[in-house]
């Protein structure tokens, strides 16, 4: 591994995490790309929606986040964890409130993505639209997904479905290429989030085009930047995760508890050996 990077250290529950490396033949991703994903950790999939998909997406999402916006006016200094009404905002769980967004996320470029990176058998895991606005010179912590609620297996799919053009100006992803392979890291709380490192002189932005996925592993180290810019930043975060996937909690006693994710209103499959479900 290169440089060290402080503060990394292997999640109390990260025992004996092993990578396994993906194997062709493939529906979606290139060989090359899932080398990238492999070694790197991540890749970016070109032009994965036209332009049309891509406004309708951000149509069914926008009446959902402006009431989501109006609710963190509301609060206390109008934030709520790590959110803040006019910084940015996390607006959960759409496919519960858009039947064309549940249908978006069982499309064949997700379950096809799942298919050559997770296998056979894969619901949908989460579902968030993030809207980072001109905003102070802030940065979101260095984390990766995994480290916020902790899943076996480790290894799921992240989707950062690009609405708007992000680049370094607006608050694209940075990442940091190989520590995925470590699995889960320790994270500590801070004022703006979870962290997992608080340098990586490694990292990488990930400038995308409207309709371009940055696909990441949940192991992946990654943050964004600030937006500079007059204009808000939108982003689609899709992510997905083998059948039979639980998150792991301790009880009262210490004693580990297992929470199968396949809440039926979400978590839906969208691949079963190997093939998308037949419409209802």
């Amino acid at each position: 591994m290169a440089a060290p990077i402080a503060m990394m250290e292997l999640h109390p529950q990260n025992l004996g995490f092993a990578w396994r490396d993906h194997e062709g033949p493939f529906r979606i991703v290139t060989p090359q790309q899932a080398r990238d994903y492999d070694e790197l950790g991540y890749f970016c999939l070109r032009g994965a929606f036209d332009a049309e998909t891509v406004a309708r997406v951000a149509a069914e999402i926008d009446p959902l986040e402006e009431r989501t916006t109006e609710f963190l006016r509301g609060q206390p200094e109008q934030s709520l964890f790590i959110a803040t009404a006019d910084q940015i905002t996390f607006t959960v769980h759409i496919v519960l409130h858009s039947e064309w967004v549940k249908s978006f996320c069982a499309g064949p470029v997700f379950s096809d993505l799942c298919h050559d990176l997770i296998g056979p058998d894969a619901r949908l895991y989460w579902d968030q639209a993030v809207y980072k606005k001109p905003e102070p010179e802030r940065e979101f912590p260095w984390h990766q997904d995994n480290g916020y609620t902790y899943i076996e297996p480790q290894a799921y799919l992240t989707c950062w479905v690009a609405l708007t053009d992000a680049d370094e100006e607006n608050g694209c992803p940075w990442v940091v290429p190989g520590l995925h392979r470590e699995g889960t890291l320790r994270h500590e709380l801070t004022p703006l989030g979870w962290r997992c490192l608080d340098r990586a002189p490694q990292a990488v932005p990930l400038p995308v085009r409207a309709g371009d996925i940055a696909v990441f592993s949940s192991l992946t180290p990654h943050r964004t930047g600030p937006n500079r810019t007059g204009a808000t930043r939108k982003s689609y975060i899709v992510q997905f995760a083998p059948d039979g996937a639980v998150r792991l909690d301790s009880g009262a006693d210490g004693a580990r508890v297992e929470h199968p994710q396949d809440d039926p209103s979400r978590q839906f499959p969208v691949l079963i050996g190997g093939n998308r479900p037949a419409a209802e």
